[in-house]
Order: C-alpha cells, then sequence, then structure tokens
C-alpha cells in the first residue's frame, strides 16, 4: 500500500524577521553576497523567500543567521530594502531581440555616475558618454564626467561637445592629485563606469589604495584589456559614507528598456528644440517636420549631438546605430 499524503497544511505566513539587521552589498560571487555591517564584512546567501529578486551590489538589505562574519559563517539575506536608484543597461538597445530584453542592473542606490574616458589611447568616444548620461538621467543618477591621461591630450573638444550641457567634469594625468576627484566623492555612492583601458581601475588603486583593482593596457590599436570581472563596493579611505563601485570595462551601454522620451530627456540641450515639433513626432530624419534639424543650425546645439541622438533612436529601431565618426 501506498503511504498516505501528509495531512499537514500548506501555509503562506512568512516570519516577519523583527531581528534582522542592515547590511550594505558590497560584493557578488557565484550566490554568494558580502555585506558589510557595523563596519565589518561577512558572507551571505538569498533567502530562498526572496524568490527570482536580484541581488546586486548596492543593495540594503535584512540579514538574519550567523552575522558574525566569522570563518565558514553564512548569513542569510531576507529582504531587499527599497531602492533610491537602479542603473541599468542591456546589451542590445533593441527590444525585440533577447539581448535587448534581459535588463542587467548595473548597481542599486548610486548616487552619482562617474563616466570615466581617457582623452588619448584610447580616443574619446562621445558615444559611449552620451549613452552613459541617457541611462545616467533615466536612472535620477547625477552624472560626473572624469577625463583620464590629461597629459596626452587637452579636454576643449570633448567639453567643446558638452558645453550646452554644463557638465560637471574633473581632469586626471598620472601624478597629480586627486583632490578635486575626492571632494566630487565625498559623502556619496558613486559608480564609475568606462571602456577598457581608459585608466579606470588606475584611479581606483589610487584611491583606494590597498583595493588592488587589475590594471591592463592598451593595445597597438587602442583598445584596452578587460582587467575588472565584477562589480565591488570599496570604500574611501577616512570616509565613512562615501563608496565608489568598480564596474568591469563594458564595450556597450544598451538602452533598449529605456523610454523615447527619457532618451531625449538624456540629451537636455536639445529639448527645447522639440517645443514647436508636430505632435507625435519621432525627431528622427523620417520625420520632414521635425523642428529640430533647423533649430540645431541656428546654432542653439552641437550638430554633432543630434546626430548622436538620431543614432541612438535609430539602433533603437532596429538599426544598427552605428552611423558616423564616433560609433561609441
Amino acid at each position: 500500500m501506498r503511504p498516505s499524503k501528509s495531512s499537514r497544511p500548506r501555509t503562506r505566513t512568512r516570519p516577519k524577521h523583527d531581528d534582522a539587521v542592515e547590511g550594505f552589498v558590497i560584493a557578488v560571487d557565484r550566490g554568494r553576497y558580502t555585506c558589510m555591517v557595523d563596519d565589518a564584512p561577512l558572507t551571505a546567501m538569498r533567502a530562498r523567500e526572496l524568490g527570482r529578486k536580484s541581488v546586486v551590489v548596492g543593495d540594503r538589505v535584512d540579514l538574519v543567521g550567523d552575522i558574525t562574519g566569522s570563518a565558514g559563517s553564512l548569513a542569510r539575506i531576507v529582504r531587499i530594502r527599497e531602492r533610491t536608484s537602479v542603473l541599468r543597461r542591456t546589451a542590445d538597445d533593441d527590444d525585440t531581440t533577447a539581448e535587448g530584453r534581459v535588463e542587467r542592473v548595473v548597481v542599486a542606490n548610486a548616487d552619482q555616475l562617474v563616466i570615466v574616458s581617457a582623452l588619448a589611447d584610447p580616443q574619446p568616444r562621445t558615444g559611449f558618454i552620451d549613452r552613459c548620461l541617457v541611462a545616467a538621467y533615466d536612472a535620477d543618477i547625477a552624472p560626473l564626467l572624469c577625463l583620464t591621461k590629461a597629459d596626452l591630450a587637452g579636454p576643449e573638444e570633448v567639453l567643446g561637445y558638452y558645453a550646452e550641457l554644463d557638465l560637471p567634469y574633473v581632469l586626471s594625468a598620472p601624478g597629480d592629485d586627486l583632490d578635486e576627484l575626492h571632494a566630487a566623492l565625498a559623502g556619496r555612492v558613486s559608480v564609475m563606469v568606462g571602456h577598457s583601458g581608459v585608466g579606470k581601475s588606475t584611479l581606483v588603486n589610487r584611491l583606494v589604495p590597498d583595493a588592488f583593482r587589475a590594471v591592463g593596457i592598451v593595445s597597438a590599436i587602442g583598445k584596452g584589456r578587460h582587467t575588472s570581472t565584477s562589480a565591488v563596493a570599496l570604500r574611501l579611505p577616512g570616509e565613512e559614507q562615501s563608496w565608489i563601485v568598480d564596474t568591469p570595462g563594458v564595450r556597450s551601454f544598451g538602452l533598449a528598456l529605456v523610454s523615447a522620451e527619457s532618451l531625449l530627456h538624456g540629451f537636455q540641450d536639445l529639448v527645447e528644440g522639440t517645443v514647436d515639433c508636430p505632435p507625435n513626432c519621432e525627431h528622427t530624419e523620417s520625420d520632414p517636420e521635425c523642428k529640430l534639424p533647423g533649430w540645431v543650425a541656428d546654432g542653439h546645439a552641437d550638430v554633432r549631438r543630434l546626430q548622436s541622438y538620431r543614432r541612438l533612436l535609430s539602433s533603437r529601431s532596429g538599426g544598427d546605430g552605428l552611423e558616423g565618426p564616433d560609433r561609441g
């Protein structure tokens, strides 16, 4: 005879975990999460009741279990606190593709996006910077442009391209003090993004001397090697509330999940030029009544900004979005 099924009733009641302590996720590695609790790191895993909710660097979480942080201890993450911001990207701009439908959360709860770009070796790629600005404005995160290798080239061309935005920036060169960058990072959770080879990991090692982030080289064709392999939050020395999140070097910053309206507001210097556009104008080259080209031609914005904006519009609709000399 088969044994009878258990008559024990199922319940959806979950424990309240009133004794949970708050932690800050600083690293994620193969299902294990390093969290800071009272200035000490501990290792945790996700509790089953979280379901499919992802835990990312920057998350504020509630922990139970063994929170001593001793060797071999393992706490449990039972809650993810409400996020103040989410910086996200996709591998593709087109949301009809598999890569465009998958959202990749870069970091949670960041206050500032530090866009690291070299002025030379490799050459600055304003298309990539434009994408990062769109993502920052969409996530309601303040952008900061950090231009490295200022000993090799001047910043005038890049800064001229963003002149209408009043974009905050700092310059960096080997041997310079980082006082200006330190001041910009103080009291904030800042996430640093940039192409490989722009000097991002070198900056991180100077800001946090015990970080030991791997530093790569730039190839003969001006492309860098990926050196950081995973995002990690690092506390600035002497700054209790100041964190920088170092991310792996990225080749693209897909915007498939950013709405068309948010995409436009990523180009704040062009918004005013759309005021007189007809209703439902998509601002593409195929819209003959779009007022943006004439407005830009009158000198209100850099024509390269309009070209970049339209490249992004093209890539969202299935085009490759790679027209022009700077493919981002």
